[in-house]
Formats: structure tokens, C-alpha cells, sequence
């Protein structure tokens, strides 16, 4: 014995030695966002992840679409699904840690009769409470496949989260992309109104000799490029609200009266913080290393397969002849047995391979992952302040748009120009103001989006609105 013992107790201890330590990847980003999105620093500056995106998006209306979207997205809906799902898989292998009791109860009576006509009867009762094949786990395999399962569990539910995120970004996307079209809907109806007025005006002026055909064609073709604007934007605005629809998860109800696109204002200033530590508490971020984790402890659990396995089978019950005195006799069994792995085909070395491919695959989708987080939250930083020049310069060319608008008109009814000069300031003033629409919504937009790749706040109760 003590000849088997000594060289499977070396080769056990080599084996435990052997066993690798999980470490994080290094980032594979700059330590610091780059120079040209660099934010400045601000005192009112709050960190996404603890900022609820009731304190976010401050429009009741938005709020009421964002709320019943939790409750009724299908996406969100499966997703919470395989999160149950994948703790009840958890749990499944965490029992095999943990021993199998039966109580098994079994009578046999039998009668035999010979050629002499004389019969016999035997009956035998038993009663048994065992514990069937319990694996000490010594070698840590089963605790590695538990450990495997909790974090793929953790990883569902970091899951459930970034779809959560993602999902109140897009409603906030939707909502303000059906509000530009109103807008603009709103905008071009008294666009048509004037041009139909300006047609009116022109001829006239043509009645009377003061205008001429060709600026009667002009007016007219801008009327009905109007028309036609306006009957896109409508259709524009359907499709905006059946987005908002399906993401809402059917057509929302009871909602509150919202503000216009103009009234939004999201001020609140976003703090980005080092990359270190903005990206490793994105959802998305922390799935992927809960999934890292997790194939890395199916590594160990592939490589104690190769050490040996004690199973004790254990019990205790009674027999007898008969019922009444079942109870007065009893009986018990301890078995406990020794498996070493010698060959298996090559079965545990080829699942050993597969748990490493997986984690090769798994470092991969980490180091993906982040680096796909990097650039997000760096290209709506830059949008944010790209957009904020946009602004400035598209509110200062409006202003200047409607002076000139003024200053034609006050030409023409001066008698300095035609009416082709107002049509044309008319024209330079609603291109204004739909680019003013356009740049407002898309800071919106990319406030929504910032907010989803700092991470958002997204760990707190829906109903009490507390934070991490």
C-alpha cells in the first residue's frame, strides 16, 4: 500500500502545484482617453454608474416610456430569463458537491408449492437509508465546475444589465428622434403656409404687372418641395414612434404631457474618470470577465479529472422476515473507493484542451470587449464636444438667417427688390432652423449614448432609485 501511496501523493502535490492562478488581463487601452476628448474638468461632474437614469432623463414623459419599457421589453423579458436559467444550472452542480440520501423501502413475498402438494411461503421486508457515490472533493474538481457555473451566472446577469442599459439609452434615442420629427413636422406645416401665401402674393403682383413669371415658378416649385418634405417627415415620425413601440414592448399608455425637444436639457455633466477605471464597471465589461473566470475554473476542474477520485457509498437499515419486527434488527455498510485515472483514450487531456481553447477565446472576447468600450466612450466625448461648437454655430447662423429674413423683407416692401429675394431668405431661414433641430437632437443622442458607455446606473432599485 504504502508503495502506491507515496508516488500518488507526489504526483497529486505536482499536479496542485501546478495549477495556475487567474489574473486579470491588462488593459489593452491607453491609461488615459485621448488628448483631442480629454473632458475638462467640472465641479458638477457625477459619475454615470451612480447616477440613476431617473436623475438622467428628467422629462416625465420619457420616464413613463423608459419605465414601461422595463417592464415589458421581450428582449429584457429573455434576458431575465436565462438568468434564472443559468442559476438553476448553478445550482444543479452545486448539489453534486453535496451527498444523494435515499430511503428505499422493498417487501418480496413468494409461495412455492412441489409435486407432493406442499407449499411454501418466505417474505423479506427491508428498510434502507443510504448515501449513494459522495465524491470528496480533495482535488477542488467539483468545486471548480460550481465556481465554473457561479460565474456564468454572474456573467447572465452582468448580461441582464447591459440590455437593461441599452435599452433606456435607445427608448431616450427613440423618444428624441420622434420629438426632432415633430418639430419638424411643425416647422415645415407653416413652411407650406408661407409658400402658399408667398404664391398668392406673387400672382398678384403678376395681375398687376409687378412680378413675373419666372419668380411665380420659383414659388411655386418651393411650395411643392415643401409638400413633399412634409409628407416624408410624416412618415418619418411613423416610423419613429413604431420604434418607440416595439421597444416599449406594445403602445405605451397613461403617459404624462413631455418636453418639447428644445425644454430636454440634459446639463448634467458626465465625469468619464481614467479608463481603468471607468470600462471594468461597464456591464458588458463585467460579463466578459465573469466568463474568463469562468473558464478558467473549468481549467482546474479539467486537470483535478486527472488525479484520483475517492467515492464513499454509505448505509443503514433493517431486514426481517417480517414487519412487526422489522425495527429489532438492523444493519449498515460503509464503502469507500480509491478511482485513479490510467487510460481514457485520451478523454481527459482532450477535455483539458478544450477548457484551455475556451479560455484563449474568452481572454479574447475580454480584451474585445474593453476595447470596444474605449472607443465608444471616446467617440461621444468627442461628439459632445463637437456638437457643442455645432450648436453655437448653428444658433448664431439662424440669428443671422432671420435678420436677413427681416432686412428682405423691409427691401421689398420698399420697393428696392422682388420677391424672389424674401423667397430665398425664407428658404436659408428653414434650413436653419431644421440644421438647429437636427444638432439639438443629436446632442440628445449623444448625451444618451455617453451616459450608456460610462456604464450608466443601472445597480440600483427601480423603486427606491438607490445607487452603487
Amino acid at each position: 500500500m504504502r508503495q502506491w501511496l507515496s508516488p500518488m501523493l507526489a504526483f497529486t502535490l505536482v499536479a496542485c502545484a501546478n495549477a495556475p492562478q487567474m489574473e486579470r488581463p491588462a488593459l489593452p487601452v491607453p491609461a488615459q482617453w485621448p488628448a483631442a476628448v480629454a473632458p475638462t474638468a467640472t465641479g458638477e461632474a457625477r459619475e454615470a454608474v451612480k447616477t440613476h437614469w431617473r436623475y438622467f432623463f428628467t422629462d416625465p414623459r420619457l420616464q413613463a416610456l423608459i419605465a414601461q419599457a422595463l417592464a415589458q421589453n421581450r428582449d429584457l423579458r429573455a434576458a431575465a430569463a436565462r438568468v434564472e436559467e443559468a442559476r438553476a444550472t448553478w445550482g444543479i452542480v452545486r448539489a453534486d458537491r453535496l451527498p444523494t440520501v435515499n430511503l428505499l423501502g422493498q417487501a418480496s413475498i413468494t409461495r412455492t408449492q412441489d409435486d407432493l402438494n406442499t407449499s411454501a411461503s418466505n417474505q423479506r421486508f427491508d428498510l434502507t437509508l443510504s448515501a449513494v457515490s459522495y465524491e470528496v472533493d480533495f482535488w477542488g474538481r467539483l468545486a471548480g465546475l460550481s465556481d465554473a457555473a457561479r460565474r456564468s451566472y454572474l456573467a447572465s446577469e452582468e448580461a441582464r444589465r447591459a440590455i437593461h442599459l441599452s435599452l433606456v439609452a435607445d427608448v431616450a434615442t427613440a423618444y428624441y428622434t420622434q420629438l426632432q420629427m415633430t418639430d419638424l413636422t411643425v416647422l415645415t406645416r407653416a413652411t407650406v403656409a408661407s409658400r402658399e401665401e408667398s404664391v398668392a402674393v406673387i400672382r398678384k403682383g403678376q395681375e398687376i404687372g409687378a412680378a413675373y413669371d419666372f419668380e411665380l415658378e420659383q414659388a411655386e416649385g418651393l411650395l411643392e418641395a415643401s409638400r413633399a418634405n412634409l409628407a416624408a417627415l410624416d412618415h418619418q415620425r411613423t416610423v419613429a414612434t413604431n420604434l418607440l413601440n416595439y421597444l416599449v414592448g406594445g403602445e405605451p399608455t397613461g403617459l404624462p404631457p413631455g418636453h418639447r425637444l428644445e425644454q430636454q436639457g440634459l446639463d448634467t455633466a458626465l465625469m468619464p474618470g481614467l479608463p481603468g477605471e471607468v470600462l471594468l464597471q461597464r456591464p458588458d465589461v463585467m460579463a466578459a470577465e465573469q466568463r474568463l473566470i469562468a473558464a478558467h475554473a473549468n481549467i482546474d476542474a479539467a486537470r483535478a479529472a486527472f488525479l484520483p477520485k475517492v467515492l464513499l457509498t454509505a448505509g443503514i437499515g433493517a431486514a426481517s422476515s417480517g414487519l412487526a419486527s422489522l425495527f429489532k434488527a438492523g444493519a449498515w455498510a460503509f464503502q469507500p473507493v480509491i478511482s485513479m485515472p490510467i487510460f481514457d483514450g485520451g478523454r481527459g487531456e482532450g477535455n483539458l484542451d478544450v477548457a484551455k481553447a475556451r479560455k484563449v477565446v474568452a481572454v479574447a472576447d475580454y480584451e474585445k470587449t474593453i476595447q470596444l468600450a474605449f472607443r465608444e466612450v471616446a467617440d461621444q466625448l468627442s461628439a459632445r464636444a463637437s456638437l457643442a461648437s455645432q450648436m453655437r454655430s448653428a444658433q448664431a447662423n439662424l440669428r443671422a438667417q432671420q435678420r436677413r429674413l427681416q432686412i428682405a423683407h423691409a427691401r421689398f416692401d420698399g420697393g428696392m427688390t422682388g420677391y424672389l429675394d424674401v423667397l430665398e431668405s425664407e428658404r436659408e431661414v428653414n434650413a436653419a432652423q431644421q440644421i438647429d433641430t437636427q444638432i439639438r437632437r443629436a446632442q440628445l443622442e449623444s448625451a444618451a449614448l455617453l451616459y450608456k458607455a460610462l456604464g450608466g446606473g443601472t445597480q440600483g432599485n427601480e423603486t427606491t432609485l438607490s445607487v452603487r
